[in-house]
């Protein structure tokens, strides 16, 4: 398979290219160039099938150009090591809980392929490879912790000073080694900002080979895939169910689109948004225009101008009308947020994070008009990580997990910068590439 560029279509990569450039050097993102068609047989035995060989059948016509079958199937045992529980929420809705991996959130998975693939190309070249990333919170620690000590492989991770839990945080600035934090005074529009204009920087490019482990990335955001055939195959019943996704740069609810698209039984997509609601407005008018970021308690949310946007309307064609017959949009507040939390737990005892309580809320609202239909909601983060929130909404707070224990008392280690292009890239010629 290849890959073009929605920056200049007449720019073709295999998957190795695809993934080591991040993004095309026009900044375009990288697009398969057909929708693979899963069999009946694969998507009727869902149910019979391991994770493992769930993930091995998606992604195969992605990678087999580079990875055999088998090297696939080993890889896919190297990263779903973690399960994906399927819990009852309320009326006929379910949680599909996806922070059961390394660093308790959703992104472990396409950051530990990720990564896996990457160190497999990174022993064909001599050029140091350089991951660069932005992260509004989850993804700066599943991309640090997937990537740390390979060898021949150097992360920079840009996240807002401020915008950020603690948990988070800690995750992404403690490890040190090849893992390489900046905190940027601004917003995560301004570290986004500075990660698509580092890809078109020529002197950048020439220093090393440089790649990104946001859902930009091919390799991060195709396997996302996975977990939502799990989930289907977990529910119960046979109903194509509705599905609420946290949404903040589209990467999530993109592949849960594309696996529709290639023949997963899903009735409808909700783009779950908090008050960051671009999308929500493009629904309604059809028309999309960016906007300045604003803080919220569902802080991987706060998005002005998701990237993966055009992934989702290049799939469609760009017709408003297709868009909406396969997904809606909503946006909750953070007085709603706290509510769900507060009103979730009294129901059903379940701590929901901020990101998926705005999720539950758009299921629910959605649902109005469909009582007895099958609904799921992505649970992207465990609830530890936003403390202060869930102490607001409970008066209490989550205990922490042994896993986590260690980490909160490590030394964080991160360097301020402002959100001026020139000084990252005078700290990253000087520094990164020389390690």
């Amino acid at each position: 398979m290849k890959f073009y560029s929605l920056g200049n279509r007449n720019r073709w990569v295999d998957i190795r290219q695809a993934t080591l450039e991040g993004q095309s050097i026009e900044g375009g993102l990288y697009y398969p160039e057909f929708i693979p068609q899963w069999d009946k047989e694969f998507t009727r035995d869902l149910k019979g099938l391991s994770n493992v060989e769930i993930g091995q059948r998606i992604m195969l016509p992605y990678v087999k150009d580079v990875l055999s079958e088998l090297e696939l199937y080993d890889l896919m045992q190297e990263v779903l090591t973690f399960n994906f529980p399927l819990t009852t929420l309320d009326d006929n809705n379910y949680i599909l809980e996806l922070f059961h991996g390394p660093t308790l959130a959703f992104k472990d998975l396409g950051a530990r392929f990720l990564s896996k693939m990457i160190a497999s190309f990174a022993l064909q070249q001599d050029k140091k490879i350089v991951v660069l990333v932005a992260t509004s919170g989850d993804t700066g620690g599943a991309v640090a912790h997937a990537f740390w000590k390979v060898p021949g492989i150097e992360v920079v991770i840009l996240y807002p000073s401020g915008k950020v839990s603690e948990v988070q945080e800690k995750q992404l600035t403690t490890l040190g080694e090849n893992i390489h934090a900046l905190e940027v005074k601004g917003d995560f529009d301004d570290c986004q900002a500075i990660v698509k204009r580092a890809f078109k920087d020529e002197d950048l490019q020439k220093s090393c080979t440089l790649t990104s482990s946001n859902s930009i990335n091919v390799c991060r955001w195709l396997p996302q895939q996975i977990y939502y055939a799990i989930g289907v195959k977990y529910l119960p019943g046979t109903d194509a169910p509705f599905i609420s996704v946290p949404s903040g740069n589209f990467g999530n609810l993109c592949a849960g689109l594309l696996a529709q698209q290639s023949g997963l039984a899903v009735e409808h997509f909700i783009a779950a948004c908090n008050s960051n609601d671009a999308i929500v407005q493009y629904m309604e008018t059809g028309i999309f225009k960016s906007q300045t970021s604003v803080s919220t308690y569902s802080n991987a949310m706060d998005v002005g101008n998701p990237s993966n946007w055009v992934r989702i309307e290049e799939m469609f064609s760009r017709d408003w009308a297709i868009v909406k017959k396969y997904m809606s949009a909503s946006s909750t507040s953070d007085l709603e947020t706290i509510e769900n939390i507060r009103r979730t737990y009294a129901d059903t005892g379940i701590v929901l994070d901020p990101h998926t309580a705005v999720a539950h809320q758009a299921l629910k609202r959605y649902k109005v008009k469909y009582p007895g239909a099958q609904g799921m909601v992505l649970g992207t983060a465990h609830p530890i990580k936003f403390p202060s929130i869930v102490q607001e909404a409970l008066n209490f707070t989550p205990p922490v997990p042994k896993e986590l224990e260690s980490l909160l008392a490590s030394v964080k280690k991160s360097r301020v910068i402002s959100a001026d292009y020139e000084q990252f890239k005078s700290l990253f010629l000087e520094e990164i590439p020389k390690k």
